[in-house]
């Protein structure tokens, strides 16, 4: 008994994953419920969150919205948010440089609290990847309510070379700040998502948020040199 409980304690060291709960019976301990409770609670924090204005502000960055109308509503029409509102796309066309080399978006997605815990690490620290790189850099926004699949309706528009979209992950149990990075050559309506490429678990408990910056840096130049992503992009 003694040796299956120092191997159940020294895998719960390399995993965050609920293992080796205790149990009164049937129910779990008061202790281990509490904390699966705090963490339910951050989880639809994130959901119905918002990025606050002070944050958009800092780096700024104005704001523009899908069709979603309400989170509600966002939640179960994902296709509402692969669309921007006519006016997001009137905001678009008068703020943002058209044909940019790279177009970054910033998008709440399924957490804000990504948004919130990691953009302060990750957006300087990508701003100065592309720049090593002699990269230059459209005009970033917000967009309230994305989905991954709204970087197709903004290059329509905006006719980017390659494209960051850094959005919320769906929360879970274990972490509820997550971010995404995913990145598409010339995304325009009917791209494949097998030309799309993603940089998941972004958060400081994951991956580094400065180390996952330089390495989008690196694969956006790779892009544009062999002019394409995804799959059919050598790294």
């Amino acid at each position: 008994m003694r040796e299956k409980e120092e191997k159940l304690a020294h895998l719960k060291q390399y995993t965050p994953a609920r293992i080796g709960v205790g149990r009164t019976g049937t129910r779990p301990l008061t202790e281990d419920f509490l904390s699966f409770r705090i963490d339910h609670a951050a989880a639809v924090d994130s959901v119905y969150g918002e990025v606050s204005e002070e944050t958009l502000a800092e780096f700024n960055l104005f704001s523009v919205t899908t069709r979603f109308q309400t989170k509600e509503r966002y939640l179960k029409r994902p296709d509402e948010g692969r669309l921007l509102s006519l006016e997001g796309r009137n905001l678009i066309k008068k703020e943002c440089v058209t044909h940019p080399q790279v177009q970054i978006v910033i998008a709440d997605g399924l957490s804000a609290n990504a948004i919130e815990e990691n953009i302060r690490d990750v957006y300087p620290a990508l701003i100065d990847s592309l720049t090593s790189y002699e990269l230059t850099v459209g005009t970033p926004f917000f967009l309230k309510g994305g989905r991954v699949a709204c970087m197709d309706d903004i290059g329509e528009i905006l006719k980017p070379e390659a494209f960051i979209l850094l959005i919320g992950e769906r929360p879970g149990l274990v972490c509820a700040h997550s971010l995404s990075a995913y990145m598409c050559y010339r995304p325009r309506k009917g791209t494949k998502e097998s030309s799309r490429m993603v940089i998941s678990n972004i958060h400081r408990q994951g991956t580094s948020p400065v180390e996952a910056a330089a390495h989008i840096g690196t694969l956006i130049d790779q892009m544009l040199a062999q002019k394409t992503s995804g799959v059919s992009l050598v790294v």
